[in-house]
């Protein structure tokens, strides 16, 4: 199985929002990530984790967000993500299309979802 098989459309924000609007839409939308593109580039991911250690504080996404964006390409295998998400110790990547266009995100979450596709593939390989 590959990464496009399960990932989803990511969450994006295109202007600096405080963390309380960043907190807003992640409980509205049920998610539990948000990604700042600007020009078209993904330039920061933030997490519920960034909101919770940050709760309370006056602050912009742009200056708690994760600036060091880990990502997948689509083509990768699930265990290609995996392996990243645990070396890296996150929960979600973003997914890229030749490394530059965001296109979806894979979450811990998402994996675990669908665990029995994946065993089914480790069986058959």
């Amino acid at each position: 199985m590959i990464v496009k098989d399960i990932m989803k459309e990511p969450y994006v924000i295109e202007k600096d929002i405080s963390l309380v609007e960043a907190a807003r839409i992640m409980s509205s939308k049920s998610i539990g990530s948000l990604i700042f593109v600007s020009k078209n580039r993904a330039k920061g991911i933030v997490a519920e984790g960034d909101l919770l250690k940050n709760f309370g504080k006056n602050k912009k996404i742009s200056e708690i967000m994760s600036r060091n964006i880990i990502s997948v390409s689509q083509e990768e295998n699930i265990e290609v993500a995996l392996k990243l998400m645990k070396d890296n110790k996150i929960k979600r990547l973003p997914v890229m299309d030749k490394g530059k266009n965001l296109i979806g995100i894979i979450t811990m979450t998402d994996i675990a979802a669908n665990c029995d596709k994946l065993e089914e593939d480790f069986l058959i390989n």
